[in-house]
């Protein structure tokens, strides 16, 4: 197969949970214990750094991977999903892995994988750890999809495992309350492995701590730990320090990052503790931390977090979806200028949409439409579902139709938002 008939293989022969949800779920690290034996255990020949969380862990982890890149590592990055290509989700120093390899992976084990009829993302997660293997990475950020104990990543011991914060998201799947979704990411928590949690959240403290005891991993909660403050000197410009040294009147390190938006603070804090924790077997000093963090999107490509497409109007894409991710979304409109707000809308069907219309604006003009999945929310229901909210605007027939038109409504003055789905912005970008 060539790389085009090699990634319809991939779409349309494995269950892909991101298309069509609850059929490609698979609850249980059977079949990724499976491959990893058959292509003996690529996943054990490379440190890792692993990564779980509702939201932050996209950003945490490309902050992570180019503070390492910086340092000098080799460094491997495994995140999901795919905004434009699918050769997003495995990258080496900010590269892309080459088609070539893809197609020869599948051409090789396809044959021998078909027996254990993997998902669309165990096939990728170990594609990606044998992609490291044979590159011979010095270290790996390896993202989880969903959860933590049962997601295909949680195979691997790592130098330092991470959980960026617990919000409600993907119920259905990890547990209806936030103490049994904590408890399902903290299945990432291994024995006498440093752990590293985000955010301190009153409902999910204890589940995190008893794990970490249970499992006598060393504990750090890193805005426990650390104070970021924004200068207020120049855009874009913060100030970390621990609180010791808060509390001792010092001056703590000076940051500067191009991601935007609010809720990049614990991103940069968890990111931070993480690179500083104690047992950490590399070496890595505070200018490479500083110039990671500058060159974040430079080195590792990272897009879709409050992202600037155009200026007049000014246009921004964020994949926040779901409860927590669009109330930091609602916050950081709050400072923005514009006269009127154009939101391009769509949604996947197995989301709580109510959770998040009732925090959109009413005064905002919204494009209704469907991003080219099948998991998609129905734009007419959609739009349907928004009324009964308050919220206001026109059904179109695809992403791109919406786009345009609030394009050609907004003045020069105006904003054009386009989220609430990550499916939607791949298509906008």
């Amino acid at each position: 197969m060539n790389y085009r008939q090699t990634l319809e293989y991939l779409y349309a022969q494995l269950p892909m949970f991101h298309r069509i949800g609850a059929a490609a779920y698979k609850a249980d690290l059977v079949n990724t214990i499976a491959l990893c034996n058959l292509l003996n255990n690529p996943e054990k020949s490379f440190k890792s750094i692993h990564i779980a969380g509702t939201n932050g862990k996209g950003s945490t982890s490309h902050l992570i991977a180019s503070v390492l890149q910086t340092a000098g590592y080799k460094t491997g990055l495994f995140t999901s999903p795919h905004l434009k290509d699918f050769r997003e989700r495995i990258k080496i120093n900010g590269k892309k892995v080459p088609k070539s390899y893809i197609t020869s992976f599948v051409s090789q084990n396809r044959k021998k994988f078909r027996q254990i009829q993997p998902s669309f993302f165990e096939y990728t997660a170990v594609m990606a750890f044998q992609y490291f293997k044979d590159e011979k990475v010095d270290v790996a950020v390896i993202e989880t999809g969903m959860g933590g104990r049962l997601d295909s990543t949680n195979v691997i011991t790592p130098l330092v495992s991470v959980i960026t914060n617990i919000s409600y998201d993907h119920m259905a799947y990890l547990g209806n309350t936030l103490e049994k979704i904590a408890g399902e990411k903290a299945g990432i928590i291994k024995t006498g492995v440093p752990m590293v949690i985000g955010e301190t959240q009153k409902e999910t403290e204890q589940v995190f701590r008893r794990k970490a005891e249970e499992m006598k991993a060393p504990i750090v909660f890193a805005d426990q730990n650390l104070i970021l403050r924004r200068s207020e000197i120049r855009r874009g410009k913060f100030i970390i320090s621990s609180l010791d040294e808060v509390t001792a009147q010092g001056d703590g390190v000076p940051m500067s990052c191009p991601l935007k938006g609010i809720y990049q603070d614990k991103n940069l804090l968890t990111a931070y503790q993480t690179l500083k924790i104690e047992g950490l077997s590399l070496k890595i000093n505070e200018k490479d931390i500083q110039k990671g963090f500058r060159n974040v999107i430079r080195l590792t490509g990272l897009q879709g977090r409050w992202q600037m497409l155009k200026r007049k109007p000014k246009v921004i894409c964020d994949v926040a979806h779901n409860e927590a991710g669009i109330s930091y979304i609602i916050e950081q409109l709050k400072v923005e200028e514009f006269k009127v707000l154009h939101w391009v809308l769509g949604m996947v069907n197995d989301k709580d949409a109510e959770s998040i219309l009732i925090l959109l604006p009413k005064e905002a003009i919204y494009y209704f439409c469907k991003a080219n999945i099948p998991r998609g929310l129905d734009a007419v229901e959609l739009q349907q579902k928004a009324l009964s909210f308050g919220l206001h605007g026109d059904v179109y027939p695809s992403v791109k139709d919406a786009y345009h038109a609030a394009l050609d409504a907004a003045g020069e003055n105006d904003l054009v938002f386009i989220g609430g789905s990550t499916f939607v912005v791949a298509e906008v970008l």
